[in-house]
């Protein structure tokens, strides 16, 4: 009989040899693995490794005030090769089973079908990377293609192409308000509210990693991401983009018309001084920088102030009525002439003697010396810190980028001829933005508002920042500002250009300009002709403005007015204004 020590001593045998069978081959796969497959398992390791990946966010979008896209992102897709995989590849036929070999050559030539590329440049772009690098991961075969292009390249199944996602920058409207948004390079955003509120638009990218297998192939299932992409705002603005596009088209025909060199069209509502239109001529194409000139890239409206004119003389009025210091039928005497300093004298645009106007009719006849003779009632100082409350002499709320402030000349040192002739607005300078905002403060029963262009920036989460502010300042009194629209009203029913301005069942308040173009120092025949108005007058709503530069033809503000009654008529059927319900006040002009 076998003893139970002989049985136990048996059982430890056969377990002693198992264990020794089971580390015997633990040794001989390390030996394997460490030593006879040590390089062709570091070359797979090496091949199958983490790739990072960008993941991009897509830039905000740039809307108008009815959500209307101005700008936008849409993705794109750049086409890319690592260059040491580019090799012949087999794949099985799903129909016959057979194995198909695909040449790099057949490979290349199938993806620049798609993307309409050049294979052979693609084959050499390889090369030269491989030449140069033969570790070289990455290349690419094209850039920036459509999603249908991508998606028809990614049907191909090529082992060794690969494909990155980014947003491409959009404009589907075109010119309109390209002037206001801007454009981006390939360095970023340069221009308008691309670069000036980038900060509203800008995406924040993420991060992802894939696993890649030894032929270069990504594998399924291994893609991980470390940080999402976050999207960037939406940019609200104020603008119709309707009336945006007929303000533009309505100041380029008349450019043209009269050989301008350039143009402005602002429409402004009164009671938050939202900018409802604000048009350039001319103006950029967003989806075609390359086509317009330098110049002409950004907004002039912000950029370039000028010597208006007399759209300046309201203001004036407005200024003096609310020192108290005349009344619309006052009797004035405007003399053909009036002298100031050093052999200086101040004109009228016509030769006459002296003029028996009332003050009315001082700014209806648009007479510089009428005017001067008024203003002379201001100290110098009072005369600055008026035109300073209508906002002239300071940027516009909007901070536009590249923004002017135009020029208003200090008290202290401005001298006795310029102390006159910046009342009728001549010797100091404006930009078309800021006529348009001293026009709504008038409209507004003197009451600046802060001129607004953006309303606001909605971030993914839904909260909101960049919103405007609501807090005026008060330029004259509302008496003032109410009875120097009752003045400019004449302009509608009394004066030369009564019939090009007019607006059958609405009042309104206008006034001209005509300024010359002052070159090194020196007054030329050049001209900046203007109208600007408010309407209804009885109820204003609306402020327009209209501007053209240096025309080679018809060089006086009557050719402006066409445009302003265009363009406020548009305006007030647009918002479906209602009609005045009394006439105009015809205050008497004369005495």
């Amino acid at each position: 009989m076998v003893t139970a020590d002989r049985r136990t001593r048996r059982r430890l045998a056969a377990w002693t040899l198992l264990i020794a069978i089971v580390l015997g081959s633990f040794v001989v796969r390390l030996i394997d693995i460490q030593v006879v497959r040590a390089a062709e398992l570091a070359e797979e390791s090496e091949a199958r490794r983490s790739i990072p990946v960008t993941v991009y966010g897509a830039r905000g979008d740039i809307v108008d005030a009815n959500g209307v896209p101005l700008a936008d992102s849409v993705y794109r897709y750049d086409i890319t090769v690592s260059p040491r995989f580019v090799r012949d590849y087999t794949r099985t036929d799903e129909e016959t089973g057979a194995k198909v070999t695909t040449t790099v050559a057949d490979a290349l030539a199938a993806v620049a079908a798609i993307v309409e590329g050049d294979p052979i440049a693609m084959r050499a772009e390889i090369e030269a990377q491989l030449a140069e690098n033969p570790e070289d991961d990455h290349a690419y075969l094209a850039r920036r293609v459509t999603t249908e292009q991508f998606q028809a390249v990614r049907e191909l199944d090529i082992p060794w192409v690969y494909w990155e996602r980014l947003p491409s920058r959009t404009y589907p409207n075109g010119q309109i308000a390209g002037n206001l948004v801007g454009f981006l390079g390939t360095d970023g955003p340069l221009t308008g509210f691309e670069r000036g509120l980038d900060d509203c638009l800008a995406a924040t990218n993420g991060t992802s990693t894939y696993e890649r297998g030894a032929d270069g192939v990504r594998l399924p299932g291994t893609t991980v991401v470390q940080q999402e992409a976050v999207d960037g705002g939406t940019l609200h603005l104020t603008i119709d983009a309707d009336l945006q596009w007929f303000a533009q088209q309505t100041i380029a025909e008349q450019a043209i018309a009269i050989g301008a060199d350039w143009a402005t069209a602002w429409v402004v509502r009164v009671d938050d001084a939202h900018v409802i239109a604000a048009a350039d001529w001319p103006t950029v194409d967003p989806n075609d920088v390359d086509g317009t000139a330098v110049d002409n890239l950004g907004s002039r409206s912000f950029s370039a102030p000028f010597e208006p004119g007399s759209v300046i003389k309201p203001l004036t009025f407005a200024a003096l009525l609310d020192a108290g210091l005349t009344s619309p039928g006052e009797q004035v005497v405007a003399p053909g002439r009036l002298p100031t300093i050093d052999g200086y004298s101040i004109t009228d645009a016509w030769a006459h003697d002296d003029l028996r106007l009332t003050a009315a009719g001082v700014l209806v006849r648009s007479s510089n010396t009428g005017t001067s003779v008024l203003s002379e009632r201001l100290s110098v100082q009072q005369r600055h810190d008026y035109l300073a409350a209508f906002g002239i002499g300071q940027e516009t709320a909007v901070d536009f980028l590249g923004e002017s402030s135009g020029r208003l000349p200090d008290p202290e040192t401005i001298d006795g001829h310029t102390a006159l002739t910046q009342m009728f607005g001549q010797g100091m300078s404006a930009t078309s933005a800021q006529i348009a905002s001293a026009y709504q403060a008038l409209a507004n029963g003197g009451v600046r508002l802060p001129l607004t262009l953006v309303a606001g920036c909605e971030y993914p989460d839904g909260t909101m920042t960049h919103l405007p502010s609501g807090e005026g300042v008060r330029a004259v009194s509302e008496a003032a500002a109410e009875t120097t629209l009752a003045m400019m009203q004449g302009v509608a029913t009394d004066s030369a250009i009564a019939r090009t301005i007019d607006i059958p069942g609405y009042r309104v308040a206008a006034k001209t300009g005509t300024a010359e173009v002052a070159e090194n120092g020196r007054y030329t025949d050049q001209r900046i002709i203007s109208v600007a108005g408010v309407a209804p007058a009885d109820d204003p709503q609306y402020v327009v403005v209209v501007t053209y530069g240096k025309p080679d033809t018809m060089r006086t503000s009557a050719t402006a007015a066409p445009t302003f009654r265009a363009i406020m008529t548009q305006v007030l059927t647009t918002f479906r204004v209602a009609p005045s319900s009394e006439p105009a006040p015809r205050l008497p002009l004369a005495w």
